[in-house]
């Protein structure tokens, strides 16, 4: 994860555990018109800032000595489409869908801060043919699966902040990554309104200057360090609950498009990348391997409502998207236990690398889902 966490529009580890930046080897094919963005330690260079609403295509080509992430922002910082992970001396395509109005490209050496930024400008007519009814019906029952994700997770994270309340740590322990799971599964989404992210999911280590740590983090610090729950924890699981019901209500306005859909399930890839596989994400509790299933599960849903199309189109990159998931579930089958799965801090340096590897292959090819949805 950034260290500020996003917004979203829809329309610790050694040497063998290094995850390579994901980018590096995909290419989403966008076509001959692609907008040319090199990003640098210190530029932000976009070679067309007026573009034409509908399909749009960005070729970034990062020229920097960093790691970085590029984002097209709406107003009010709200993604329009992102991609993380690009490695110096990459580039990557990324296919996405754009209405009139006034944008920023950012590009964020480092992965870190609001990012270096250029203005552009959508105007016109966009001249899309008729959506797809079957990509029609995939929005559709997307929609219906991130809200069924978010309500199904109402009475988990209010069993949670009960037992926070209660000093009960022993059960709230229990519900902590029960309670995260379906943000886990629909987060590109789910970073869609506001401040709504960085209060409820951001982690110590990411904490921008004279930002306050609270959310599930600030929590999880609390029940695997000193275990003792205290009235100041009990504000910040009631302030957590209310985020969550914000989100609950907001999460149906949020604009979905098939290539959204897409990009969403590659950024959930990325999250896996940067956080979980590292044992980053759950520093304290090492519940890092049910984040990682969560993750796993939206993209996969995604992937599964986009198929129908996809097979049509690209029936090569869709036997493989499939055939890689299924190696991904395997990897994540091996560390089960009941309900859940093993600490993170129980699989060795070799078993992570496993894990890094699969996340890897399933990358590359899920990079390139957008485009062949945008064909």
């Amino acid at each position: 994860m950034p260290a500020v966490r996003r917004s979203f529009a829809v329309i610790a580890g050694t040497a063998v555990l290094a995850v390579p930046a994901l980018a590096a080897c995909s290419s989403d094919s966008g076509g001959g018109d692609a907008v040319k963005v090199v990003a640098s330690d210190k530029k932000c260079e976009v070679a067309k800032t007026e573009w034409a609403p509908g399909k749009n295509t960005l070729k970034v080509s990062n020229k920097g000595s960093q790691v970085t992430e590029v984002y097209v922002y709406a107003q009010g910082d709200r993604i329009v489409t992102e991609r993380e992970n690009i490695g110096p001396g990459t580039s990557v395509e990324i296919t996405f869908d754009i209405k009139a109005g006034d944008y920023e490209v950012a590009c964020k050496p480092g992965m870190k801060g609001d990012g270096i930024r250029q203005t552009v400008k959508v105007s016109g007519v966009a001249s899309e043919k008729p959506l797809d009814p079957r990509l029609a019906k995939a929005v559709a029952d997307y929609r219906a699966y991130v809200q069924a994700q978010v309500d199904n997770g109402l009475p988990l994270v209010e069993q949670f902040a009960a037992a926070v309340k209660a000093g009960d740590t022993a059960k709230a322990k229990d519900l902590y990554a029960k309670s995260r799971y379906g943000w886990e599964s629909i987060e590109p989404v789910a970073e869609s309104f506001g401040d709504l992210d960085p209060k409820m999911d951001v982690r110590e280590a990411d904490l921008e200057p004279n930002q306050e740590f609270t959310g599930w983090h600030r929590l999880e610090k609390t029940l695997w360090t000193t275990g003792t729950l205290t009235a100041e924890d009990g504000k910040y699981a009631d302030q957590l609950l209310a985020d969550y019901k914000d989100l609950q209500a907001k999460v149906g306005t949020a604009e979905i498009t098939p290539t959204s859909i897409a990009n969403g399930a590659k950024e959930l890839l990325d999250e896996v990348a940067t956080g979980k596989v590292t044992g980053e994400e759950e520093a304290f509790s090492h519940t890092d391997l049910v984040d990682f299933d969560g993750n796993v599960v939206g993209a996969k849903k995604a992937f599964e409502l986009l198929k129908p199309v996809v097979q049509e189109k690209d029936a090569a990159l869709a036997t493989q998207l499939a055939a890689e998931f299924a190696k991904i579930e395997a990897e994540l089958a091996k560390y089960k236990k009941g309900d859940g799965y093993v600490s993170y801090e129980t699989v060795g340096e070799p078993q992570r690398k496993e894990l890094s590897d699969a996340v890897n292959a399933l990358a590359e090819p899920l990079s390139k889902l957008a485009a062949a949805v945008a064909q």
